[in-house]
């Protein structure tokens, strides 16, 4: 097929111009970029001028989170305590005790109706006798009913959870609220999802994920289902049965060094293998938590709270042999670390020979405080550092609150890792932050929020330039997959993923990138999406 009359924009391209093609592909693939008429006999298509640009690859998300909440429960529009009441009884038809009741992303700090945090004393309000869980919509925290409770402390391997991320009372009870790791030991080990569960619910995102051009994402799913072969089985049937509108990489997130043992031992394809469409991502690890809550690990105390500097999920000693021990055995690793200290944590795992930090092209997830001496370190050695640029929408203002002043200007440092050849990409961490990609170029590119404060941009040092953002979800996660001579551009020999847009990126302001609509979304060469008909 030939799409005819088309502009094309991609990073870094001398194609970024005025100038009309046509484009070719065949069996997922393009074949050739001819120059525009074409006068081939083959079928075509007018693109009417229209702007083409690669489809977007989102590096990190939480994707069947995020159609759970297509699908399930979601609390993220209540503002009282009484609303999610109410939502939860109407949701549930009859609450019935024994019965799981699930929601998902409140926040409890708006509620007008409570003078307090939510407890499991609260959630007895809402049904005395039922398996409550409510997950905070920035899926750092969660809180549950009494009922669950008792069946918590019967689980012994819960007693390895760092106790600071469960929340106690004057008595040192349990208040039925918890942080980080010990939200994902509830997910993972308290129910599991069917895998028709699951296919439903990701059915239910992919409308959205195509109507922002995204083509592949990077997933971290286990907790959601429990089962990371039920996790794989409900992706490769909805491959099989044609309804996968994306290729998908699964991460698998692992509590320890066992955990990694069990996933060596029981499977056999390792990162990068899998079927067509659906393949192996990373090992995920989570090194620390959040500064919302200041559990992110930090080398200096909080200037809001100077008691505390956050926590370390993990020794040093067994950060390294965790991604030893997955990088000799073929296996990425992906490190969640926000704070200074849990990057310089995974900065030394990653300098080991043993990781094969080349070889493997691991990641390091946020590192939304650095230092020069990170950054120089980081220069050396080149892992990739997956970024999430909306978080700074709502977060550019609170930044003063967790860092000291004088690390501020190494706050999510786009420009410094780029300059310094260190690979970034762009990402959501969806449902957490924005699913356009659009909207994480606009504040890659102006580090203001959508109503342009802070005025000149929040640190605007790090600004990136528009090529570089675009090159962050396209050509750069193409090259954490192995595929960089495959994905990522509009080229001969690339598979056939790309977006219509309503305008040039290079010719509207910068500050209205954001503003920019997809028209059209088209995977593998089939169209997925077209504005004029959703």
């Amino acid at each position: 097929m030939i799409l005819d009359n088309v502009r094309i924009y991609q990073p870094f391209d001398q194609r970024n111009s005025d100038h009309i093609y046509a484009v070719e592909w065949e069996d997922g693939v393009f074949q050739t970029i001819h120059s525009s008429p074409y006068y081939g006999d083959k079928e075509t298509v007018d693109g009417k001028g229209k702007v083409i640009a690669p489809g977007f690859n989102d590096s990190h998300m939480h994707l069947l989170r995020y159609g759970l909440l297509k699908k399930e429960l979601d609390l993220t529009k209540t503002e009282s305590f009484r609303e999610m009441k109410e939502m939860i009884e109407n949701h549930y038809e009859g609450l019935e005790e024994n019965h799981w009741f699930f929601g998902k992303g409140f926040n409890d700090a708006q509620f007008d109706d409570l003078d307090h945090l939510l407890t499991a004393k609260d959630l007895h309000k809402i049904q005395a006798d039922a398996y409550i869980f409510l997950l905070h919509e920035d899926g750092h925290e969660c809180v549950i009913s009494e009922k669950a409770l008792e069946l918590l402390k019967q689980e012994q391997d819960f007693k390895k959870e760092t106790d600071v991320f469960k929340e106690k009372d004057e008595q040192g009870r349990w208040t039925g609220r918890f942080k980080d790791t010990a939200v994902h030991y509830i997910k993972r080990h308290f129910w599991g999802r069917s895998v028709e569960d699951a296919k439903q619910a990701l059915q239910a995102a992919f409308p959205h994920i195509s109507q922002h051009g995204l083509t592949s994402v990077h997933t971290d799913d286990l907790n959601f289902i429990k089962s990371y072969d039920k996790l794989w089985q409900a992706y490769t049937e909805l491959e099989n049965e044609e309804n996968l509108p994306i290729d998908v990489h699964l991460h698998h997130y692992i509590f320890d060094i066992e955990d990694l043992r069990r996933y060596l031992k029981n499977h056999k394809r390792r990162t990068g293998d899998g079927t067509k469409q659906v393949k192996v991502g990373a090992v995920k690890i989570f090194l620390d938590g959040t500064q919302r809550l200041h559990t992110a690990a930090m080398r200096n105390p909080y200037p809001e709270n100077p008691e505390s500097s956050g926590t370390l999920v993990y020794s040093q000693e067994q950060v390294n042999e965790m991604v030893a021990e997955a990088g000799s055995n073929g296996m990425q690793v992906a490190m969640h670390a926000i704070g200074d200290h849990a990057v310089e944590q995974a900065i030394q795992a990653l300098e080991q020979t043993e990781a094969y930090t080349n070889e493997r092209r691991h990641r390091i997830i946020h590192a939304q405080t650095l230092a020069p001496d990170l950054i120089d370190r980081l220069r050396k050695i080149k892992p990739y550092i997956e970024t999430q640029p909306s978080f700074l929408l709502g977060e550019w203002d609170k930044k003063g609150k967790w860092t000291p002043k004088e690390l501020l200007p190494f706050c999510d440092a786009f420009n410094s890792l780029v300059r310094d050849h260190i690979p970034v990409t762009l990402s959501s961490d969806l449902p957490i932050g924005s699913i356009n990609p659009l909207v994480s170029i606009n504040t890659a590119v102006n580090r203001t929020d959508l109503d342009g404060n802070p005025e000149g941009g929040w640190m605007p040092q790090e600004k990136l330039t528009v090529d570089d953002s675009f090159g962050g979800f396209t050509s750069v996660p193409a090259e954490i997959e192995y595929q960089e001579g495959k994905k990522g551009k509009i080229d001969r020999g690339y598979q056939a993923d790309f977006v219509m847009l309503d305008q040039h990126p290079n010719e509207v302001r910068e500050e209205e990138l954001y503003k920019i609509n997809v028209v059209q979304t088209w995977y593998r060469g089939e169209k997925v999406y077209d504005k004029k008909q959703s």
